[in-house]
């Protein structure tokens, strides 16, 4: 056993201890959280603006703050972003991430002294709890690869800018900087095939033993390292038992990934966000990650299915319930407010708090009425590989087709690039339908009334996708394809591409 690994041991028993401790008491933790956030933002300009010093309780806040996007709040950022200080937190940023946006293009996520720890320690800790859960240690012995975006930061109003993950590349502990690939020449080439090929240079020879990332990512740094040897990646890297990754539900990505490895590996799935680090897998098989209730986020829930509505709930910690759908507002020691992060969760458990993240709350399918979301279609070609096990997928996405022909019924395509494909195309689109119409009762009402025709399968050629993302300027990193659109821009743009 190496010196990182014995000292990783005590460590991880005190950190599990400490997090114990606010887990007797989410409710209360997350009460003082809103206080403290509160006391201290209340002299800035957004603190002013909403009345801070009248907010006392979680109904208070919900009174004085609505809830908005980054578009919405895009006045207060744009202040930040030009260099003024207490706006949205006292003084100013020390960091901003640089996100893709939606409507309003690059957006620009302030990482403030307070809440940068919450990035740092969020993913120092899940690897904490697994050593303390499983007593396994050796990994931190060996070369660890996080794959990300360039290091490189920019300036932005007098502030340093950049993608979250080369932020986050800065404050990796010097005692595991050694251990840490690739070289920082390396990550911080900007185009992603070309820094692939780098990545596998420098690590073919080396002794890796944790690969971090985004599923489709790592699985293209997978098969070109399969290319280059001609053998399995479990066989080129034999002490590599450690996958850690976030961003996507990493079950349409499992089996693929597993069969390139040759054979399991452990794995831990996190909740990164540039907005803040939310949650992580802290029991080895318990696929629900632990709410981060004592890091700095005061959390706000919506029920999905409200979340349009002018005046939706927004519901507190104590107010959740079991495996139902809910929208993620945050107020952080980020500066952000009533913010909406455009994810949904459903929680797993109590008592402790966990959850899986089940989709985007803009990426769902409901131009027939049928409010089909990201959870809904995972589930549904996971269960149908289950039934064609021939079958492996590299990526997919859904979305509506809609007849000119008002004689012709309009309906879902699925469009799927395939690793393998199914032996019979039919039969597996059947069996995509057959699940999505059991998990979702109002596609099958609409299918059962022949509103809706029968699913489309387009199988679309190798590297469809990696295409699509690289015409956008968004291929690796943290980039990811929605897995559903309510309008026809991915499917048409990966059409058009293929």
């Amino acid at each position: 056993m190496g010196l990182k690994s014995a000292l990783s041991r005590p460590l991880a028993s005190y950190v599990t201890s400490r997090y114990q401790k606010w887990q007797q008491d989410p409710i209360g933790t997350q009460q003082r959280v809103l206080r403290t956030l509160v006391a201290k933002a209340s002299a800035t300009a957004f603190g002013r603006d909403h009345d801070f010093g009248a907010i006392q309780s979680a109904q208070d806040l919900t009174r004085l703050v609505p809830v908005r996007d980054y578009e919405a709040l895009s006045p207060y950022f744009e202040r930040v972003k030009h260099g003024e200080a207490n706006v949205l937190w006292p003084g100013k940023p020390l960091y901003l991430a640089k996100t893709s946006g939606t409507t309003s293009g690059a957006k620009y996520i302030p990482l403030t002294k307070d809440s940068i720890p919450n990035h740092i320690n969020g993913a120092r800790d899940a690897l904490l709890h697994y050593v303390h859960r499983t007593g396994k240690s050796a990994f931190l012995d060996g070369k660890l690869i996080f794959l990300s975006g360039s290091p490189e930061l920019e300036q932005v109003g007098g502030i340093h800018t950049g993608r979250l993950s080369g932020i986050v590349n800065h404050h990796v502990p010097a005692y595991l900087r050694r251990n840490q690939l690739p070289s920082y020449a390396t990550n911080v080439i900007d185009d992603w095939e070309t820094k692939l090929g780098r990545i596998v240079d420098e690590t073919l020879s080396a002794r890796m033993t944790l690969i971090s990332g985004i599923p489709p990512w790592v699985q293209m740094y997978f098969d070109r390292i399969v290319a280059r040897t001609g053998r399995p990646v479990g066989e080129v890297f034999p002490d590599f038992n450690l996958f850690v990754y976030g961003g996507v539900n990493f079950e349409p990505y499992r089996k693929k990934l597993f069969e390139t490895i040759g054979r399991p590996v452990d794995s831990i799935e996190l909740f990164p966000a540039s907005e803040g680090f939310l949650a992580f897998q802290d029991e080895p098989g318990n696929p629900g990650m632990l709410l981060l209730l004592d890091a700095g986020i005061y959390y706000e829930f919506v029920p999905a299915e409200r979340f349009f509505e002018p005046d939706p709930p927004r519901l507190s910690l104590a107010e959740v319930e079991l495996d139902k759908q809910y929208a993620l507002v945050l107020n952080s020691n980020a500066g952000l407010w009533g913010y909406s992060l455009g994810d949904t969760v459903r929680f797993t458990q109590k008592y402790p708090f966990r959850v899986v993240v089940s989709g985007r709350i803009k990426h769902f399918l409901s131009a027939f009425g049928e409010h089909v979301i990201g959870e809904e279609v995972e589930q549904t070609l996971r269960e149908a590989m289950q039934q064609h096990p021939e079958v492996e997928v590299v990526e997919c996405t859904v979305a509506p087709r809609v007849s000119d022909d008002p004689a012709v019924p309009s309906r879902h395509e699925w469009l799927i690039e395939f690793a393998r494909p199914p032996h019979d195309a039919a039969a597996f689109a059947a069996a995509l339908e057959t699940g999505l119409r059991r998990r979702n009762v109002y596609y099958d009402d609409l299918l059962a009334g022949h509103i809706l025709a029968p699913l489309l399968l387009t199988a679309l050629p190798a590297g469809a996708f990696q295409r699509y993302m690289k015409s956008l300027g968004k291929l690796g990193g943290q980039n990811k394809v929605p897995r559903l659109s309510n309008d026809r821009t991915v499917a048409d743009g990966l059409l058009g591409i293929s």
